[in-house]
């Protein structure tokens, strides 16, 4: 057990157990470049997945990394928020300058490659979405970032690309902005479910009448998107699907790995029905 015969500990199990009480720190480096919001994969992915499929382009391509740089800029940039606000500057925040001004360059250059190669224009949604990203910003700044309206915020924000990606291969602004809304309607429902998911895992409540309103919600979006584009109905049935399936399944609290998973197919299950239908249209 690490003592000699006398029964005195040795240096190395004394060592061992300094190792053991010694408190664990996240790399600087780490800190700044890796996202916390593991949900944010997923709903960062999910657009680019749905452009892609409806039209795929190398314009598109470069839009989808782009969207991925910027998910990734994000906690960087968050870093120097709040250290700004905070009026401190730290390692951390010299170190996150670094790593955003490398990302920013890389971004830039995707941006440009999908202007040169897009066949159409597809600014516009992005202007739209620059005060979605703006509230979600103003939210980290104060380490607000976990509430609901900044995650919303910042998802229907992301769910631009997607618009982006059909504009500049061409497709009509209607189809674009359909299957904006549809991904709009997606995270309006799932957001809101997986918070209280995790809410009842530690024992806090939750508001019946805001899952309910986010539902109602989501679903009288998804009749927009059809009402503009008929073509997305299979997306707009599938949001409905999702709908009933949280419904049905958040009785009961789940492990936070198991909503994770449930929320990935559901996501892939409306991006795919959304790309059927359109294609098919």
């Amino acid at each position: 057990m690490g003592s000699d015969a006398t029964g005195v500990p040795t240096m190395a199990s004394s060592v061992s157990r300094e190792q053991q009480t010694r408190p664990h720190h996240r790399s600087t480096l780490r800190g700044v470049t890796v996202p916390t919001e593991h949900g944010g994969w997923g709903l960062t992915s999910e657009p680019v997945l749905l452009g892609l499929l409806v039209a795929p382009s190398v314009a598109g391509v470069c839009l989808g990394l782009a969207a991925i740089v910027a998910f990734l800029a994000h906690t960087p940039l968050r870093v120097i928020l709040v250290d700004r606000h905070r009026h401190r500057d730290l390692d951390r925040t010299v170190m996150a300058r670094l790593v955003l001004g490398a990302e920013l360059a890389v971004l830039a250059a995707l941006v440009t490659a999908a202007a040169l190669t897009a066949t159409a224009a597809f600014w516009w949604p992005a202007g739209i979405a620059a005060p979605l990203v703006a509230v979600e910003l103003w939210f980290d700044t104060r380490s607000r970032s976990r509430r609901l309206l900044p995650e919303l915020a910042g998802t229907f924000g992301i769910g631009s690309v997607a618009a982006m990606i059909l504009l500049a291969a061409g497709h009509l602004p209607s189809e674009a902005t359909a299957v904006w809304l549809i991904l709009a309607a997606r995270a309006t429902t799932s957001i809101t479910h997986v918070r209280a998911q995790i809410a009842r895992l530690h024992g806090r409540p939750t508001s019946a009448q805001l899952l309910l309103a986010t539902d109602v919600a989501a679903l009288v979006i998804a009749a927009l998107a059809v009402a503009v584009t008929p073509g997305v109905i299979a997306g707009a049935v599938s949001v409905a699907a999702v709908v009933v399936f949280q419904r049905v399944t958040t009785r009961t609290p789940a492990p936070a790995k198991v909503v994770g998973i449930r929320q990935s197919v559901l996501g892939l299950v409306v991006c795919v029905a959304t790309a059927t239908g359109l294609r098919l249209a």
